[in-house]
């Protein structure tokens, strides 16, 4: 077996294996002795079926086997004794495609090789860590907004007209062709005009009624309505306005506290103060993340596989051009071709994802199995009901596996290197970070 170079050229590699005609009849007879001892056949015992007769019936199958486990071994090989790291799968063909047995194999092989990371100081690099404290204004404007979301309804001045934002307590009796149907009835319901809570028309015909009114509204059930027997009916629901009540904030005091599972106001206080700083921490992660991923970029230089930039340029042309014309929800468009700009941020990603892999694997930075299960968790929860099936999809799929595992060693290897960085605390104002966090999106 003989492997030759052919190509060396930047990071591109290109080798000619050659598995010569008796190598291959050699790998061929062993796997056929070593599988004669179980092989039955009319006329012979088990264990007795000459060579002859297993080359003639299995000899074509074998020779496929040896030739796949030959130029395998040999690649293998050669990447161990050569130290490459191709960075997709290598290509392989023939070269003598007219091959029959009796001739010697030969491969042709391609590939990328990914580029020796080199080393860097992070000792060197200086960075400024943004913090920022929860203030009395910010604690108060946070609980002011819970108490819109716990809002109240007092009952409105008498004869005050329902209007939208408003809350009344309406008797109905739905009817479809002057006959009631099942669900269309209720006594003393509490509905928020304006919350779209019913078919579209019944809230626009309520408001403007008062307490002790009672007035028919007419409306149509939609066509994709989850009752079929109701879909694109016309409907009239007689409704009997009983209160009309005004919308009110809650009361900041220790009663919202409770209804939001707290102790006391002063507790509430406390847990949003606390809920402030840990989304101050986390938008400050953000913004000195980024300011490492500047340094690192300008701190290295090494050459790129062009496959991988091509495809990570191809993938974000792709995905912003989807962004401008989200009405477009499959891939039947023209190609979409990458600008420079999409191929200087490729370039940066695929360099930075390099280098980060790189760090990571010398750090010995590992994801374990209780993060990615809280990963799986998380994800799960955007498919209420079909969880299972979720869990048993990430459990077949590898893939999705390891991209959920991505981002995660991601984290895990900045914070490395965050750790051995010089990282310098400012504490500055909300709106300081909120324009920090602005400048990233503009980037």
């Amino acid at each position: 077996m003989q492997v030759t170079e052919t190509l060396n050229e930047g990071l591109k590699r290109g080798y000619t294996i050659t598995v010569t005609a008796a190598e291959l009849e050699a790998k061929v007879n062993e796997k056929l002795i070593e599988a004669q001892p179980e092989i039955e056949m009319k006329g012979f015992r088990k264990g007795k079926v000459p060579m002859a007769m297993l080359k003639k019936q299995f000899g074509q199958r074998v020779m496929g086997e040896a030739m796949q486990e030959a130029i395998d071994g040999a690649m293998n090989e050669h990447l161990e004794t050569s130290g490459d790291r191709p960075a997709a799968q290598p290509s392989m063909k023939m070269a003598n495609e007219n091959w029959k047995e009796g001739d010697d194999v030969v491969v042709e092989v391609a590939y990328e090789r990914l580029p020796d990371v080199p080393a860097v100081d992070f000792s060197g690099i200086k960075l400024e860590r943004m913090v920022v404290k929860a203030d009395d204004a910010s604690v108060t404007e946070a609980l002011e907004n819970l108490a819109k979301t716990a809002k109240q309804f007092e009952a409105r001045r008498k004869g005050s007209k329902a209007k939208d934002g408003d809350q009344v307590i309406i008797d109905f009796v739905g009817k479809v062709d002057g006959v009631e149907f099942d669900g269309g009835k209720a006594e003393d319901y509490p509905l928020v005009l304006g919350s779209n809570s019913f078919i579209p028309g019944f809230e626009a015909g309520v408001e403007g009624m008062k307490a002790e009114e009672t007035k028919d509204v007419e409306v149509k059930f939609p066509e994709n309505y989850g009752a079929e027997n109701l879909a694109g009916k016309d409907a009239v629901f007689t409704v009997t306005v009983k209160e009309v009540k005004g919308p009110k904030d809650a009361e900041i005091d220790d009663e919202l506290a409770k209804n939001f599972g707290a102790e006391s106001l002063e507790a509430l206080k406390g847990q949003i103060a606390e809920r402030l700083e840990a989304e101050y921490t986390g938008a400050s992660r953000a913004v000195v993340k980024r300011a490492l991923l500047d340094a690192l970029d300008k701190a290295v230089s090494f050459d790129l596989p062009p496959s991988l930039v091509e495809a990570e340029a191809n993938q974000i042309a792709h995905q912003l051009w989807h962004e401008e014309n989200p009405e477009v929800h499959d891939h039947n468009h023209a190609a979409i071709d990458p600008t420079d700009e999409h191929k200087a941020l490729a370039e940066r990603r695929v360099k930075l994802g390099l280098l980060l892999a790189d760090v990571g694997q010398k750090a010995d930075v590992k994801v374990s199995d209780a993060e990615l299960t809280q990963a799986v968790m998380n994800q799960a929860r955007q498919y209420p009901g079909q969880e299972r099936q979720f869990f048993e999809f990430v459990q077949q799929n590898a893939q999705f596996r390891q991209q959920l595992q991505a981002p995660i060693f991601e984290d895990k290897v900045v914070d490395h290197i965050l750790e051995n960085a010089t990282v310098t605390e400012k504490e500055v104002s909300k709106d300081d970070l909120q324009k920090a966090i602005e400048a990233l999106d503009e980037e």
